[in-house]
């Protein structure tokens, strides 16, 4: 069995209902820390809608935040998520801004890591974007119209 996500009726992604049940769970936990609705609607009949606007704003955000940690776990925990909107992203002919993001050294008063030099996280930080897209990219191969 499969599902939906669909831009009017344009099926963006067809995965399977396990890969679809745990992206609308990531969904529900990137909304809330963003503060901001994803514009993916509820799954209905094994299909939903995705909100253009909505979406954009919310792949744009998550971008945003992608980018300017510097937590390593963080970075690892988000990397497939962001990857797979970057994809439905794409396929919605959604730009997203890929310029570059101020990095932060702390994500908030209770995300702090064990520090690294900082020629090491300037480094890390400047390759993340083409590792991404990368990402990305190779992702878009296994998923499903």
């Amino acid at each position: 069995m499969s599902q939906y996500f669909d831009l009017g009726d344009q099926t963006l992604w067809n995965p399977s209902n396990g890969a679809s049940r745990l992206f609308l769970r990531q969904v529900a936990v990137f909304e809330a820390e963003l503060d901001l609705p994803s514009g993916i609607g509820p799954m209905q009949d094994d299909q939903c809608q995705i909100d253009p606007t909505a979406f954009h704003a919310f792949a744009e955000a998550l971008l945003v935040r992608h980018r300017r940690t510097s937590h390593a776990v963080m970075i690892a925990l988000s990397d497939g998520f962001v990857a797979t909107v970057l994809v439905l992203a794409e396929r919605a002919g959604i730009e997203v801004d890929w310029s570059p993001a101020e990095p932060t050294t702390q994500d908030g008063p209770t995300d702090v890591q064990v520090p690294v030099p900082p020629s090491a996280a300037t480094a890390a930080a400047e390759a993340r974007p083409a590792t991404l897209r990368q990402k990305s990219r190779e992702l878009e191969r296994f998923m499903a119209w």
